[in-house]
């Protein structure tokens, strides 16, 4: 007869967790991305375009073009797949922020005033090394007195 452990020394399965926010990994881009991204482009680019060839018409009507077809250009590019996935990167990483613990503003002085007093101390022993290896090279070995 076979000797079985006990069910409780038997640990459970390891069930793992999906940590990432989206695991589809999309190599390929459509055509109706592609023209998306280019329409974005074109868009950027005739808002610029058109900022230069409207002077005669007026500021109005140069910031008008150009922050209209910039806003077209930007809008386009956010309904695209790129655009959405900046959107949820960009959402993921505040997300990120949020969990940060950020020290208080008596820590946050503190660890600067070491800071501080270490550049000062690393300041003045850079500077000593100096002028002794100065004094050792130049006064004993060379003779080189001012």
């Amino acid at each position: 007869m076979a000797h079985r452990a006990p069910a409780s020394l038997n640990p459970p399965p390891v069930q793992r967790m999906n940590t990432m926010s989206s695991t589809e990994v999309q190599t390929v881009t459509p055509g109706a991305e592609k023209a998306k991204l280019a329409g974005a482009v074109l868009l950027a680019a005739g808002g610029v375009v058109a900022y230069y060839l409207l002077t005669k018409q007026g500021a109005l009507a140069q910031w008008g073009s150009l922050i209209g077809l910039l806003l077209a250009g930007a809008l386009l590019f956010f309904v695209s797949e790129q655009g959405k996935s900046l959107i949820a990167y960009g959402r993921d990483s505040w997300r990120e922020a949020r969990k940060v613990v950020w020290p208080t503003r008596k820590e946050s002085l503190q660890m600067t005033g070491y800071v501080f007093a270490f550049v000062v101390v690393m300041a003045l022993f850079l500077w000593l090394t100096d002028k002794s290896l100065e004094w050792v090279l130049y006064d004993l070995l060379l003779g080189w007195k001012r």
